[in-house]
């Protein structure tokens, strides 16, 4: 009898014992996903990188360049996040900001009125040089995208350049180019009004006017293996979200097509340097796991 009153006593034991790790693990995922929704989707982090090219003229060392992505506005970037993004993009001071798109989210329903809101937070962003925006795949979504940038005091960049000048006659160049997923025009063509520019200009680069630095926005970097990007000393991406959930010693779980190659945050292709912004909202899934919503500073200095 006393074996026996044992033995149950082992079997319930081991019973109390599964139920126990069974309750931990069920913690420990509820645990997980609460906060990849709540908490990992909230907040914002401020990265801080320091850009160095001897390219860079002399009226632009220590400019201040934010970069800006992926916003997936109302997906779980609302106006109030938006609203703290602007405060802290002019707390910081910039020279240029950038949004290198999917402001917008294609799986979002919007009203009038959200895009009216958006556009007025982010005309409230100060900058002494200039905004650039060009857009994401889910911003050819809607025609409005173009009215919101306008409205904002952006300048649409799409598959054009911009002469960006500082205090002197030497200056640098901006370029942008569209959307790459679903876009029926080649790559090279959209990019022709840039590259002609380069092309006339080439060697002539010591003279005033004629800018030795160039930036190009792209939004899925893996499409940068389809163009001469050596022509290019800083080229910013979005896309990625540097892996919207990352598991550490694992790394990015999904990426999205255009962003299977590079999708980290920084990259050193030859002498061009590649960053990638990890945005600020979500696609497709609500979540984030360590990878929090976070805006990229760059400091130019040419030593």
């Amino acid at each position: 009898m006393d074996k026996l009153e044992e033995e149950k006593k082992e079997s319930l034991s081991l019973w109390k014992k599964l139920v126990l790790i069974l309750s931990l693990f069920i913690i420990l995922i509820c645990g997980g996903i609460y906060y990849s929704r709540y908490i990992a989707t909230s907040g914002l982090i401020v990265k801080e990188y320091k850009v160095t090219n001897s390219q860079i003229p002399e009226s632009f060392h220590g400019t201040k360049v934010i970069h800006i992505s992926d916003l997936h506005y109302k997906t779980t970037y609302f106006k109030d996040d938006v609203q703290k993004m602007v405060d802290k993009i002019n707390q910081l001071k910039p020279d240029i900001v950038v949004l290198t798109g999917d402001l917008l989210d294609k799986n979002t329903t919007y009203q009038n009125n959200d895009f009216t809101e958006l556009s007025t937070v982010l005309k409230e962003i100060d900058t002494t040089i200039g905004k650039y925006a060009i857009t994401g795949n889910h911003d050819t979504k809607y025609t409005e995208w173009e009215t919101i940038i306008k409205h904002s005091d952006f300048t649409n960049l799409n598959d054009h350049y911009d002469i960006m000048y500082k205090n002197s006659l030497n200056p640098i160049l901006i370029s942008g180019l569209s959307s790459n997923l679903n876009n029926l025009k080649d790559i090279n063509e959209r990019l022709k009004e840039t590259t002609d520019y380069l092309e006339t200009n080439k060697g002539q680069e010591q003279k005033d006017n004629i800018p030795s630095y160039h930036i190009l926005l792209i939004h899925e970097p893996d499409y940068l293996n389809e163009i001469d990007y050596q022509q290019f000393q800083l080229i910013l991406g979005g896309h990625s979200h540097n892996g919207q959930v990352t598991i550490p010693g694992v790394g990015a779980i999904v990426l999205p097509k255009g962003a299977k190659t590079y999708y980290k945050g920084h990259y050193q292709l030859d002498e061009t340097e590649l960053f990638i912004s990890s945005g600020l909202g979500t696609s497709h899934y609500p979540y984030r796991f360590f990878n929090k919503p976070s805006i990229n500073l760059y400091r130019l200095t040419n030593h």
